[in-house]
């Protein structure tokens, strides 16, 4: 048996500590075979290990053979695996399916399930009397069995038209178009929900020492503002990701998208010089539908005072998530849902502080008042129909305007 120092028999067990399961065996039956001679009795009292896991790692050094350890069945069950059947009513509970109960006859229908909701459920099963465990280990069970708190996806399959399919392949190929003209500038047009202004909680987050405090009724507003969008998407093959914003205060109508429309031409087509076409992608809504009279009234107004091709691109019905400038009201409302928007002076400068592909928006306001319901009537929208090319297979989706020289 070699000599084993004091300063040798701390770094064995050192290096024993460091090690688990047949790696440890494995060292601490080679110590005893360097130092003990082999005796598992002698090894215990050297280096205080336990005898039988020293006399198990020299059988499989002899042997070869190594012994597989069972690590899941140590320590103290789960309150399921004590009580069998809790899980089994657990799963009848909750399950959304309801597969246990074809006529979903549960406590729960109509109701948000919760861990208390559960419990309360589970004391009133007689066969589990005395069995059920407290509502934070209900819902520790419940997170095991895979039930836990999830955010309600949108996840279902959207709603299509016959001419979906169609109307997509319509717009990729106007893409396609557009990278290929360098006096072409494709953007997107769209609004997004009203903006009440006030100390409003709006479901965010904000860091600080204290939390932001909210009014607890979202009642009477400051102001209602309506939030237009125009997102400079590309020129030609240039990408381009130039935000502008406009929030009203009146109502959203086709004569505030299309003076929000003409706002912004006369504030960026310095910068578009040489521009002779816009593709404007946007979706078939009330107040800009390829249906809307006044509406394409005023684009084509707009395509004679510039002097620009217009082609209005519609997205498919269900399907306005699509439509570009919708990313940059999502990124809008995380940046500002923490904050308190007491004044338009704030929702302007929240607005203007955004940022969407390191780009802050241009932020704009006007206080024009807008009247719901105006229109052309039959005779009038003669010729403005006239002035409407519409695609032959997608009349309704693809509508171009062209400008119509002074004089003509």
């Amino acid at each position: 048996m070699a000599e084993l120092t004091d300063d040798a028999r701390r770094a064995i067990l050192l290096a024993a500590t460091l090690l688990t399961g047949h790696k440890r065996r494995h060292f601490q039956a080679e110590m005893a075979h360097t130092f003990c001679g082999g005796s598992a009795r002698l090894a215990e009292a050297t280096f205080g290990w336990g005898r039988d896991a020293v006399r198990t790692g020299l059988g499989e050094r002899r042997s070869g053979i190594r012994c597989v350890e069972a690590f899941d069945a140590r320590g103290r069950k789960t309150t399921e695996e004590c009580h069998p059947a809790l899980e089994g009513h657990i799963r009848r509970l909750v399950d959304p399916h309801a597969q246990a109960d074809p006529k979903f006859q549960t406590p729960f229908a109509y109701t948000r399930i919760t861990a208390e909701a559960v419990r309360d459920a589970l004391l009133a099963v007689p066969e589990l009397a005395g069995a059920v465990p407290t509502r934070q280990t209900v819902g520790d069970i419940l997170n095991r069995l895979g039930y836990k708190l999830r955010r309600v996806l949108k996840a279902r399959p959207e709603k299509k038209v016959p001419a979906t399919d169609a109307i997509f392949e319509s717009v990729q190929a106007t893409r396609v178009g557009t990278a290929a003209d360098p006096d072409t500038l494709r953007i997107s047009l769209d609004t997004k929900a009203k903006v009440a202004v006030g100390d409003f909680s709006r479901g965010g987050e904000a860091r600080g020492r204290e939390a932001v405090e909210a009014l607890d009724h979202d009642m009477a507003p400051g102001a209602i503002l309506v939030p237009l969008g125009i997102l400079e998407l590309s020129r030609g093959p240039v990408p381009i990701h130039q935000p502008w914003f406009l929030f009203g205060h009146s109502k959203e109508t086709s004569d505030f998208l299309a003076d929000g429309l003409e706002g912004w031409w006369a504030e960026r087509k310095t910068v578009h010089v040489g521009v002779t076409r816009l593709h404007i992608e946007l979706d078939n809504g009330p107040e800009v539908g390829s249906s809307r009279t006044q509406f394409l009234n005023r684009l084509v107004q707009f395509a004679d005072r510039h002097q620009v091709t217009v082609e209005l691109v519609y997205l498919p019905p269900y399907h306005s998530k699509y439509n570009p400038v919708e990313r940059c009201w999502g990124i809008l409302e995380r940046h500002w849902n923490g904050a308190l928007l007491s004044s338009v002076a704030d929702v302007l400068r929240w607005a203007g502080t955004m940022t969407w592909r390191g780009v802050r928006p241009l932020v704009r306001e006007t206080v024009a008042v807008y009247e719901r319901g105006v229109r052309l009537t039959k005779a009038a929208f003669r010729p403005v129909a006239a002035r409407l090319v519409r695609s032959e297979t997608l009349p309704k989706w693809s509508v171009t305007i062209r400008p119509q020289k002074p004089g003509d």
